[in-house]
């Protein structure tokens, strides 16, 4: 992996970090930003400066075998639409100006679309699925994004239409491009072979991620078949899990028995997350429980760190852990392990929170001190990763001085 990129790509993570930081520290204190504004720049950043970059990094660094100077620029130029929103969200919330450089961004990622499609090389059929897959779901997901200008012009802010277009942005980022991206990328590392089961895991995760929207539609425009439609996808979903840790259970300690205890247990921390969020969805058959998850944001915000922290940049750091980046030096090991600790304590202490909500029975004592002091786990954890990359001096690093 080319060691800037990734440095940038965690500055970025350390950027969205303390702006989740911000945010929590306002229910303290004021922190002088409009607080909607910040939770739209904490997104964007962590979304598309964080994991978009992070996966582009990955995704050339494993399937484009020849590095065109084009992937360089274009990651550059990206990164220059993030830093636009990063600047600007906090200040206007969705104004000209963060909207232009969110539009950059989109027409970026069509861009990178296209260059994959035409020059990646895989070892399987199996990361090609996935890969393209995941690409198409990424733009399946802009149509969310598109479909807001109309529905607010059309209908407003407050109508179902317009809460939907965002939905389906989230919904296709999060479960389709994020997480089936990185599904492909572990699998290539783990040498999964084309197979009957995995033609069946793949349909599986298709069908049901599609399946799966009928959740958050129902939200906003209610109607019993929309609940059968979820049901039916989530079903699926357990299936296709099932079906994933049967086909990687003989190669994970195969492949990793040669690495660290470290990448080994930051593998199995990205895996238990993602049975987790699994099987948090597998609630969202019984109506009530959907409608109460959608009620409190604790238990949304809960689900969507879980997605984002827990599975996605377990697998992301798990990657940049498998690469010649990082030294297995102290930094490395403090820094994984209070990002998890970060994460495994601000989890818990959201989903008691919320069940006390719903419970009606009050506020945790200090809850917004915890949650405050718990959170700093975060943005230190990233640090001490990055710290770890920019003084260790890696074998590419190496060779091209000495050649």
């Amino acid at each position: 992996m080319q060691k800037t990129n990734v440095v940038i790509c965690l500055i970025n993570f350390i950027v969205a970090a303390l702006m989740g930081l911000a945010l929590r520290y306002s229910f303290l204190e004021s922190v002088g930003v409009n607080y909607r504004f910040l939770t739209h720049a904490h997104s964007h950043v962590a979304m598309l400066g964080w994991v978009y970059l992070m996966l582009y990094v990955c995704i050339v660094h494993y399937f484009v075998p020849e590095k065109k100077p084009i992937y360089n620029r274009l990651f550059w130029l990206t990164q220059f639409a993030v830093i636009g929103m990063m600047f600007s969200f906090p200040f206007q919330g969705y104004g000209v100006i963060s909207i232009t450089f969110s539009t950059l961004h989109i027409l970026c990622s069509y861009y990178f679309v296209y260059l994959i499609w035409i020059h990646h090389k895989a070892k399987s059929k199996v990361t090609t699925l996935l890969l393209k897959a995941s690409l198409l779901f990424m733009l399946l997901s802009t149509l969310g994004v598109w479909c807001l200008g109309l529905s607010v012009g059309l209908l407003g802010k407050a109508s179902a239409f317009y809460k939907i277009a965002i939905q389906l942005f989230l919904h296709f980022q999060f479960n389709g491009w994020f997480l089936i991206a990185v599904i492909a990328i572990f699998f290539h590392l783990l040498n999964i072979e084309y197979s009957k089961q995995f033609r069946q895991f793949f349909r599986l995760l298709i069908v049901s991620t599609l399946l799966t929207f009928a959740l958050p539609i129902q939200w906003f425009a209610p109607h019993n078949i929309l609940l059968w439609f979820n049901g039916v996808g989530v079903i699926l979903q357990v299936v296709a899990l099932y079906t994933f840790l049967k086909l990687i259970k003989p190669k994970l300690h195969q492949v990793l028995k040669k690495e660290t205890k470290l990448l080994f247990y930051l593998f199995s921390f990205a895996i238990f997350g993602f049975i987790l969020k699994v099987l948090f969805q597998l609630l969202s058959i019984l109506p009530e429980f959907s409608q109460v998850v959608h009620s409190h944001r604790n238990f949304v915000i809960g689900f969507i760190h879980l997605l984002m922290l827990g599975v996605i940049s377990g697998f992301l750091f798990s990657f940049i852990l498998k690469s010649e980046l990082i030294n297995y030096s102290k930094t490395i090991y403090i820094g994984i392990y209070s990002f998890i600790l970060g994460f495994a304590l601000t989890e818990v202490l959201l989903i008691i929170q919320g069940i006390k909500f719903y419970l009606g029975s009050g506020i945790i004592t200090n809850y917004y001190s915890l949650l405050f002091l718990f959170s700093i786990l975060l943005p230190l954890g990233i640090s001490f990763l990055l710290l770890n990359i920019i003084k260790h001096k890696n074998i590419e690093n190496k060779t091209s001085k000495t050649a």
